[in-house]
């Protein structure tokens, strides 16, 4: 996955976390099981996620995770695929 797509999938999550009154990266943290430098650095792009915890992130977002995808397709234009750095 491009740092491009990843970045853009960091922002999705960024941006729903802010839509949720009062959530911090360490409560999106606590409601996923994850830790929250790994949450910060996801929503910088600079991880790449697993498939398992990007449901986890969406779980905890309430929303889906197609939601979170196709708003990171949009920003890219849909280049979230493309390799690259």
């Amino acid at each position: 996955m491009s740092e491009v797509a990843l970045k853009a999938l960091g922002e999705a999550i960024r941006t729903r976390r802010g839509e949720i009154d009062g959530l911090s990266q360490e409560g999106l943290a606590d409601l996923a099981g994850m830790h929250r430098t790994y949450v910060s650095e996801i929503e910088r792009g600079l991880r790449n996620p697993s498939f398992r915890n990007l449901f986890k992130l969406a779980a905890a977002l309430e929303v889906p995770l197609s939601e979170l995808v196709g708003q990171a397709e949009r920003s890219t234009g849909g280049d979230t695929l493309k390799s690259g750095a």
